[in-house]
């Protein structure tokens, strides 16, 4: 009984210091009481003390990195709240400008990202999903169906997808060990899914409402020209602050431009005589040729989960997505702190050209992959048909829930660590012992033979001989 009462009273004082960061956004809103009163405002903190309540006291529980990057994460959403009452009393400004002022928030989610580096910690995927989770707070960036993201609400749903792999680690690595930590792995997820959806679907499914009156942002000042850094950690780039009216036109857009132009569309073309006629031409009948369908059918299609990505995002993720039918992508700009996440790709070949920290290849059909080297693993997780070449080291490979893997493995990464669960059909390919001669390929068993002697079971993998 006591115990339950010393929860209660433990969740009402959470509840109670999460209410409490109104009267800190105010105080850093510059004094306009009416737009830290705005309905979407103390919505947001009702979000904060229903949701991140939870998130936090399960950390209180856990403690050290847990709780340092849960904290990380409050203040991330504190500094939301801040922007959304600045947003109230701003101008829309330019792609620079948008840049420069959401600055802040991109600063916690750098430093977010900077526990996940180095060497890995026993608490490694509670920080990737608590890191990668913080991609949904970008939805505040949206200005339009043309700033190359989705809209708001699927934006949050779409960056929770990168954090659940983490996420349903968590849950599986402690389901029958420590609740705390399984209480935090869903308390997380039910911050952005309902929480933050919902929150956004409410008050701003199109974006955030700039003030028409405010004052206006100003952009980062110019400095003396620099040599070119490695692709900034920024979540939120303003390369695209190109006008689109000022690129070169392509597709249907160029077709229309000209047109538009003023100039004679007939220019050039060549007047058609009757033996050029199709009804009057012997050499053509009314027959489509067989090869004709079998060219149409092999033209590559676009997938119905979503856009196609192949991006940076963050300065710390190259995020490939939903790539169909493309056997020429390249990553060739990365660096040994940067990870890639491999997404719903179908019969598709990527190259990995450097050494990253992480790749995780997750479900993807038919899928090629060629790397260098990678510091911590490479995860293949609910794919089919996939093949992952290693050109490089790997100290760490994971094939989970996967039907049919080719895994091609270098000299130098052969002294890998192999992981499989709920797999099948899984192939080693190997140096053989002779320069230049052929790979030798070796099957890992996915059946074993469970005997029980001396008071435990004993198992071993079954092999198969060929007459």
């Amino acid at each position: 009984m006591e115990e339950k009462l010393i929860e209660r009273l433990e969740s009402a004082v959470a509840r109670l210091e999460a209410l409490s960061l109104r009267s800190g956004g105010v105080a850093l809103s510059g004094g306009d009481d009416s737009a830290a009163t705005d309905p979407s405002i103390v919505a947001f903190d009702d979000f904060i003390g229903t949701f991140f309540v939870r998130v936090s006291s399960a950390a209180e529980k856990i403690g050290g990195q847990v709780l340092e990057v849960t904290r990380i994460l409050e203040q991330a959403l504190n500094v939301q709240k801040e922007l959304l009452i600045k947003i109230k009393q701003t101008r829309k400004p330019d792609l620079a400008g948008l840049a420069e002022f959401l600055k802040p928030l991109n600063e916690v989610i750098i430093k977010a990202n900077a526990m996940t580096e180095g060497r890995r910690s026993d608490f490694f995927n509670h920080l990737k999903a608590a890191a990668d989770s913080l991609t949904a707070l970008a939805w505040i960036a949206y200005t339009g169906k043309d700033c190359g993201m989705s809209m708001p609400i699927a934006h949050v749903e779409e960056s929770w997808q990168m954090a659940e792999f983490y996420s349903n680690k968590i849950l599986v690595q402690y389901k029958s060990k420590d609740p705390n930590h399984v209480e935090w792995a869903k308390a997380l997820k039910d911050l952005y899914l309902p929480g933050l959806r919902d929150y956004v679907k409410s008050h701003y499914p199109l974006g955030p409402v700039w003030s028409t009156t405010g004052k206006a942002t100003a952009s980062a000042p110019s400095k003396a020209p620099a040599p070119p850094p490695p692709p900034p950690a920024s979540l939120f780039s303003s390369e695209s602050s190109q006008p689109s009216s000022s690129k070169p036109k392509e597709g249907m857009a160029a077709v229309f431009q000209e047109i538009s132009s003023g100039k004679s569309v007939t220019t050039g073309l060549k007047k058609v005589t009757d033996d050029m006629k199709t009804k009057n031409r012997a050499d053509r009948t009314g027959v489509v040729a067989v090869t004709e369908k079998g060219g149409r059918a092999s033209a590559p299609s676009f997938s119905k989960a979503g856009p196609p990505k192949l991006e940076l995002q963050m300065g710390r993720k190259w995020v490939v997505e939903n790539q169909i039918g493309k056997k020429n992508l390249v990553i060739d700009d990365c660096d040994a702190k940067q990870s890639v996440y491999v997404f719903g790709c179908k019969d598709s070949v990527l190259q990995i050209q450097g050494k990253v920290n992480n790749i995780t290849i997750d479900k993807c059909t038919k899928m090629g992959v060629v790397f260098t080297d990678v510091v911590a693993a490479c995860e293949i997780v609910n794919c089919t048909g996939v093949e992952v070449q290693c050109q490089g080291s790997a100290p760490t490979i994971s094939v989970d829930n996967t039907g049919g893997c080719q895994l091609y493995l270098s000299k130098d990464s052969l002294g890998a660590s192999i992981t499989t669960a709920k797999s099948s059909e899984i192939n080693v390919l190997v140096p053989g012992a002779e320069p230049g001669g052929d790979l030798a390929e070796h099957a890992l068993p996915q059946q074993f033979i469970h005997a029980f002697k001396d008071g435990q079971f004993e198992t071993t993998p079954v092999s198969h001989s060929g007459g």
